[in-house]
């Protein structure tokens, strides 16, 4: 990269991890501008996981740098980062009910009350779920509380959301309505998103760009066409299962 040209928005270099002498990936570069949602596809195992808490903070790397706008986040705590990492599972407080859940962010930065409760209640006006913001957690569906959960993690306003197979345990309805939800609301509060699954139509959906991760490397795609014409997505041998099935 030279002088002339500017880095971008997310910009990992040379990314490297390594478990018990094996590698999960190595040298692996990474981009993302703002406001884009980079779907990233890839089997379980193949270290999807793994890129999404180095990019939190959450695990270390053994090699490699991330800068977010220009700065670098390589020896930054999590908190310092602007990033927020929601997982499958919607983790929620047991003890706080969903209004307390979603304003938790809020309420640790010292947000003044009327912000906070602005900012709140647009979020349960969003999610149609004004009538239940004073339920507690274990009374809600699961496809509830991953809509609470993600926006505990939108409320905040994070530099860079990172979605780990977020939708993967609801149902085929409910996790529609979440991938449709996410993406309005993600571009309504200019999100960046690095959305990792291992479902094809998911990626093809919440993407603007895609990748590719297995066998530890990585494999970026300049548009859905060029992800699509790719053999080693398995998008064109889904198509192929599909038209043998119906001729």
């Amino acid at each position: 990269m030279t002088d002339a040209t500017p880095m971008p928005w997310l910009c990992v270099r040379g990314l490297s991890k390594r478990y018990a002498g094996h590698s999960v990936f190595e040298q692996l570069d990474l981009s993302v501008e703002v406001g884009e949602t980079l779907a990233v596809i890839g089997a379980s195992g193949c270290g999807k996981t793994t890129l999404l808490k180095i990019l939190a903070g959450l695990e270390p790397a053994d090699g490699g740098t991330i800068h977010i706008n220009g700065r670098a986040l390589d020896n930054s705590p999590p908190q310092a980062r602007g990033a927020v990492y929601l997982y499958q599972e919607p983790l929620l407080f047991p003890h706080l009910n969903v209004f307390e859940n979603i304003a938790f962010g809020l309420r640790v930065r010292k947000v003044p009350a009327a912000t906070l409760h602005n900012e709140v209640d647009t979020l349960l006006t969003e999610l149609a779920m004004s009538d239940f913001a004073h339920r507690d957690p274990a009374s809600l569906s699961g496809g509830q509380r991953q809509r609470v959960a993600f926006a505990r993690a939108l409320v905040v306003r994070p530099a860079l959301l990172l979605l780990d197979e977020p939708f993967s345990n609801l149902d085929p309805q409910a996790r529609a309505a979440m991938q449709q939800l996410c993406k309005r609301l993600s571009a309504a509060y200019g999100s960046t998103v690095l959305f990792v699954t291992h479902d094809l139509k998911e990626a093809l959906i919440m993407g603007t760009r895609y990748a590719r991760l297995a066998a530890g490397h990585y494999q970026s795609y300049t548009d859905s066409a060029a992800f699509c014409a790719d053999p080693a997505t398995g998008v064109q041998a889904e198509l192929a299962f599909w038209r043998d099935s119906t001729a």
